[in-house]
Order: structure tokens, then C-alpha cells, then sequence
């Protein structure tokens, strides 16, 4: 699995840190996705999905 970010799209939610906080955080500075790790371990892959999922900007997919 690889995760994937549409920056423009992105609206600082902040969803995807708080459901996947391995995965995903936010920049200091205007709040938009920073992806910690863009191949997670098999581990956290639920995780990343409702994240991806919960995303209100749609700004996150995952490559396989």
C-alpha cells in the first residue's frame, strides 16, 4: 500500500491525523496534510482507510 495526497484539495480537517497519527499529521502553518509514512506497514493499513475514507476533501487515495 502507498498513500497518496492531493495537497490542493486538501481543506486541514485534520481527520486523517487523528484516525491514522503514524500515518498522517499536519503542517504547523496552514494545517494541510503532511504524510509521515507513504508505505505503512501492513499494521496500520485499516487505519489508513478510514482515514482516506473520512476525508472530507477527498484529498487522500491509496495505491496498490
Amino acid at each position: 500500500m502507498k498513500v497518496v495526497a492531493d495537497y490542493d484539495k486538501c481543506c486541514a480537517a485534520g481527520q486523517c491525523a487523528v484516525l491514522a497519527p503514524d500515518v498522517f499529521d499536519q503542517d504547523e502553518d496552514d494545517g494541510v496534510v503532511v504524510i509521515l509514512d507513504e508505505e505503512p506497514a501492513a499494521v496500520l493499513h485499516d487505519a489508513v482507510l478510514r482515514a482516506v475514507t473520512a476525508c472530507p476533501g477527498a484529498a487522500l487515495r491509496v495505491v496498490r
